[in-house]
């Protein structure tokens, strides 16, 4: 007879996404993990067989739960090239900008590792670049090459501020994209 689960995948995994930020991929274990959600390593092991396809599952409901965000913001964003600005400072809160900025690099480096996490990566990374082009021309070859040079600057934006913080984040960041929209 089947067991009945006391907690859904989906809650599981968001409180493993937390873990796996504080731990490292590497760090993650099954007694980690179980103490963390208040199953047994049993469990764990029972449904996902070994660690690497919980971290994997992992990081595939992170990517899940991106694209949602990307999407809300997608949709609530102005199509403008202010409104492009305000969609990726929305996906980039200040308030976590410390912890992408070093605890973050530990789960980009295992999601580029793993082919299926990289994929999902791609993708989420083409339809971010699709949303930004939109907001910065109507030419849709135009729209392209902006929307992918709009994400590159957001990223390496990032990486500038993570070694000189001179200023907070969402003021350095911001300001980066702002000064790009200015020269395109």
């Amino acid at each position: 007879m089947p067991r009945h689960k006391t907690i859904s995948d989906e809650q599981l995994l968001d409180i493993l996404i937390e873990l796996v930020v504080e731990t490292g991929p590497d760090g993650l274990t099954f007694a980690r993990s179980a103490k963390a959600c208040g199953l047994s390593p049993a469990a764990l092991v029972q449904r996902y067989g070994d660690r690497e396809a919980l971290v994997e599952a992992i990081l595939m409901r992170a990517w899940e739960k991106l694209e949602a965000e990307t999407a809300a913001a997608d949709a609530e964003a102005a199509p403008t090239p202010e409104g492009a600005v305000n969609l990726l400072m929305r996906l980039m809160p200040p308030e976590t900008a410390e912890r992408d900025a070093t605890d973050g690099l530990l789960l980009l480096r295992e999601d580029i590792r793993n082919p299926k996490l990289r994929a999902r990566g791609a993708a989420w990374i083409g339809s971010l670049a699709n949303a930004l082009g939109g907001r910065l021309s109507h030419d849709p070859k135009e729209a392209t090459r902006l929307g992918w040079e709009m994400v590159a600057l957001w990223q390496g934006a990032h990486t500038v501020w993570a070694f000189a913080r001179q200023e907070p984040a969402g003021i350095a960041i911001k300001r980066m994209l702002d000064a790009w929209l200015e020269r395109r």
